[in-house]
Order: C-alpha cells, then structure tokens, then sequence
C-alpha cells in the first residue's frame, strides 16, 4: 500500500540542517495496522507530513521515494497530488482544536472534502456528510452539522476529524497522535471507533504515537523511530515480549505496569534518561549512544546498519554485528 525507501527530510535553521528524517525505510501492508512510535521530536509528525506533501518551508524532502500503489507521490504535480490528497489517503491531525477551520461550521468541512472529490451537489454532500457523522458515532448529527469546532467538546472534535479523514474514501488513513488531547475516558472511545472503522472498511492504518498502550491495543506490527531514524521493526507481540533495541527496551520500561498499583508503589520501572539529542548536532555513530546502557567503542564512531537478527525483524545496532560475527 505504502513503500518508503530513503526517506530524508531536512529543515534549515540557523544556517544550520536539522535532518527530521533521516534515511527512512517503511512499508504499510494491505489491511495492517502500522505503529510508528517514539518520544517526542524524533519525526514521526514530520515523516507524515511528509507522505501527504505537506513539508512547508524552511523544511524540504531533500531525496527519497514514497510509493503509494505503486506511484512515486514525489513525482506527482501538485494538482496530481491534491487528487490523491484526502481521496485516496486520509490523514488526522493530532490536535483537532487548530486543526479544525474556527469560523467555519463542522459539518460543512466534512461536505467540503466531499464537493471537491466527487463533484457532488451541496444538497448531496451534506446528506453524505451527514451519514458519516452518524458512522463515527456523533450524537444529534444534524445539530452538531451546524456547529463551530469551539462549540463541541474535544472528543466530538476528534469525530469530526476522523469524518473528514475519511470523506474522501481512502485506502490509507494517517492517524497523527488522535487521541493525545483527549482524557482517558475519550481516547478509549476513539480508539475503538478508529479500530472498527479500520476493519469495516477494510483501511490501512499508520497510527503514529508516543503511547505504548495505544499500541498493544491496535497495532498488527511496529516501527520504533529515534532521532529520525527507523531504529526497530517487529510484529506488536513480539516487541512487547522481546525487544531487540536498547531504545525500544528502554521505551518498554519506562511503562508503570499494573503491578505498581498492587504492590502498593513498590514496583520499580526505570524512566529513560536523558533526551532526544538535537537534530542540527547529531552525536557521532548511533545517534542513541549518549542514552544507551549497553553501548561500545564502535557505537560512538560509525553509524549502525540495518540488521535483521530473527524473521520479520529488524534492528539498527552493533550488538546484532557483533551478533551474527
């Protein structure tokens, strides 16, 4: 559905070259649900932004293909691309309150993507628009049609988003994040709204976030991604219950497990130390060894390659070198 291959995209600042991504690989299968996770500024917002084309200056995609269906989006005029953009793939943003038109009425929105792909009556679109209200599960669809984003709650906004997301009909949906701004009790709901619209009918998804529990809940496989670097990929089961990559391993540990709770506080998880590093000065080698417990000689003077230890894995580190020699 969606092959990466070489991905680099780069922002000048300060006459200097923030490299957000930074040689990425990545496929999202037929039908799958693909996680992309890590903390925050290791460019998992900017790799979907640049999927849709939607790097804006100083930023630019500086070399790479991105193939969806077989066609090199890169290679595509703009008008090409705008057909393609909210038609044949679907992106949320991570946070509807600005992602949203303020003076504009929401249901409108919705219709708007409809007119513009499918060349519909107003009449027509806003009978669709209606009907997709109703499959993501808004309440009083026609009300809330002629209501302004500040006038609903945020996860009504979120259903919004989604709506649009899919106004389009597309194969592949993006979702940047969807539940970050959300409360507990929300996120639960529009996860499993965005899990049953997957399977009804039958998307793709690249659900991208920071939450590990988001993805033991939806995720068919994983890409763990650092310093705008893919640094693991494995099936979700199996990075949960054996991860390869310090970063990943370290990412895992940092979750506070229900045996924190029963043990009365007493359960030690270790929080990650230190932070992403900046991406305009990226330490020499593996760009995690500054963080890594388990680093050597090696890892602070070349830059690891892609190694694939087991079936279906992937891992950027020596230690599967040193490994396989």
């Amino acid at each position: 559905m969606l092959n990466i291959n070489g991905l680099k995209v780069h922002f000048s600042k300060d006459q200097k070259i923030l490299r957000a991504v930074d040689e990425v690989d990545l496929r999202v299968d037929a039908g799958e649900t693909l996680a992309l996770v890590g903390e925050s500024g290791c460019g998992k917002t900017t790799l979907a932004l640049a999927v849709f084309r939607l790097i804006s200056p100083p930023g630019k995609i500086v070399a790479g293909v991105i193939e969806f269906r077989g066609k090199n989006l890169l290679a595509l005029s703009e008008k090409q691309m705008a057909a393609v953009r909210g038609r044949e793939m679907g992106l949320i943003f991570q946070d509807p309150s600005s992602a949203l038109n303020p003076v504009m009425r929401v249901g409108e929105q919705i219709a708007e993507v409809i007119r513009q792909h499918f060349r519909e009556s107003r009449r027509t679109a806003k009978q669709q628009a209606l009907a997709l209200m109703e499959t993501v599960q808004l309440p009083n669809v026609e009300m809330i049609y002629g209501s302004y984003p500040h006038q609903l709650s945020g996860g009504l906004r979120q259903r919004i988003l989604i709506a649009i997301a899919l106004a389009g009909k597309p194969a592949l949906l993006v979702a940047d994040e969807p539940t970050s701004a959300l409360d507990v009790s929300i996120q639960s709901q529009i996860l499993a709204l965005l899990k049953q619209l997957k399977n009804d009918l039958q998307l793709s998804l690249l659900l991208i976030t920071h939450d590990l529990g988001v993805v033991a809940h939806m995720a068919d496989r994983v890409a763990v991604m650092y310093a705008g670097k893919i640094v693991e990929e494995a099936p979700a089961p199996d990075l949960f219950t054996s991860p390869f990559h310090p970063y990943t391993a370290a990412l895992l540990n940092a979750v506070p497990k229900i045996s924190f709770l029963q043990n009365g506080g007493q359960q030690v998880f270790k929080p990650l130390g230190g932070r992403v590093p900046d991406l305009t000065n990226l330490p020499a080698g593996c760009t995690f060894h500054p963080r890594c417990p388990l680093r050597m000689d090696e890892c602070s003077q070349k830059i690891p390659a892609v190694f694939s230890p087991a079936a279906n894995r992937l891992v950027r580190c020596f230690k599967y070198d040193v490994e396989e020699k």
